[in-house]
């Protein structure tokens, strides 16, 4: 099919295709990891802390002993939630769902039939000859490895990981991996219980049948530690700040939880076909490669590793892209977004 004169569609949009919830957190002892009525909800705290001034101060300040004792004999007064395990719990539970969607040719919304024809076309190629092998076993083993628990994984003394495929409201098949035993840097070639699990989300995208996956992720941390959910954005910082909080967690009906985007975001956490994957390993699958904790975007577009000019190298100018490069292209798809021309 000619694509000379086609044109990125003003209007262009693809619905996430890898659908997961919110996860919620629950507290227990990890001997009793087969009983499901042991585990309890964990509750946000609210703790008032007196702390010092520690943060970097100006200058004439910081080189003044007079000013500098003045300004440390102020109370650093702050109100923060807190989650943490009871003392008589070890182990943190967090649970969601996962749905897998499939029908990626047809992106959501799309106001240009001739582009959308282009890019129906060149999915469906992908499709046919890659089958989503490769993408399905990355999510799999970001779900067998734990990743999604990020801070709540680190030091933790173990990790399983417990994954059911629901069919009809019931377990249709159950995997249990040992999330400790993966290295978060590489990915490796699935095979026992991870390449069911890899086959089952393959299915899913492929749109061959549904998979609906029910995930729960057991962390041994300790009696009383503390536990991580996700933090709120708070929008309104106007006014006056004394007495407000400075740090708000989450919670899902009095229960603390993890926002489904942090959790997405780990899932997605596949790409290393950007400049020095090498040196800094996977990061999530971003139209710019973008990584906030770090402050950079590591897909330029001056470098044309960008996915807009790889998506318009790959439609309109029929330039296909390295194999690698075109799984990051569909990863970037299945993530869903806004992706039309700019106005």
């Amino acid at each position: 099919m000619a694509t000379a004169t086609i044109k990125t569609a003003s209007v262009l949009a693809f619905e996430r295709k890898l659908a997961n919830s919110d996860g919620q957190l629950f507290s227990g002892d990890w001997q009793q990891r087969d009983n499901p009525a042991a585990w309890l909800p964990i509750t946000l705290q609210e703790k008032a802390v007196r702390g010092t001034i520690s943060n970097r101060l100006k200058k004439a300040t910081a080189e003044d002993s007079t000013k500098l004792d003045n300004e440390i004999q102020n109370p650093n007064l702050q109100r923060v939630d807190v989650a943490t395990l009871p003392f008589n719990a070890d182990t943190l539970r967090v649970s969601f769902t996962l749905r897998v969607l499939g029908n990626l040719a047809q992106p959501s919304a799309c106001n240009d039939q001739a582009y959308q024809a282009v890019l129906s076309e060149k999915i469906g190629d992908y499709v046919r000859e890659h089958q989503f092998h490769q993408l399905a076993a990355r999510y799999a083993e970001n779900l067998a490895n734990g990743r999604f628990l990020w801070r709540n994984r680190v030091g933790a003394e173990a990790v399983e990981v417990r994954i059911s495929q629901l069919e009809e409201g019931t377990s249709k098949q159950q995997w249990v991996f040992d999330g400790l035993s993966f290295n978060l840097r590489q990915f490796a070639t699935p095979q026992g219980a991870l390449a069911e699990l890899s086959e089952v989300i393959r299915q899913g995208l492929l749109g061959n049948s549904f998979a609906l996956l029910n995930v729960e992720a057991f962390v041994r941390l300790g009696a009383g530690q503390e536990v991580f959910p996700s933090q709120e954005l708070v929008l309104d910082q106007s006014g006056n700040k004394q007495g407000k909080k400075s740090k708000y967690l989450y919670q899902v009906a009095g229960i603390a939880a993890m926002h489904s985007q942090k959790i997405g975001n780990a899932l997605r956490t596949i790409d290393t076909w950007y400049p020095d994957a090498s040196e800094l390993g996977p990061i999530a699958v971003e139209p710019y490669g973008s990584v906030t904790s770090r402050g950079t975007a590591y897909r330029q577009p001056k470098a044309k590793v960008d996915f807009y000019n790889l998506l318009d190298d790959w439609m309109l100018k029929d330039k296909q892209p390295s194999i690698e490069q075109q799984h990051y292209v569909i990863a970037t798809l299945i993530r869903g977004g806004v992706f039309g021309e700019a106005g």
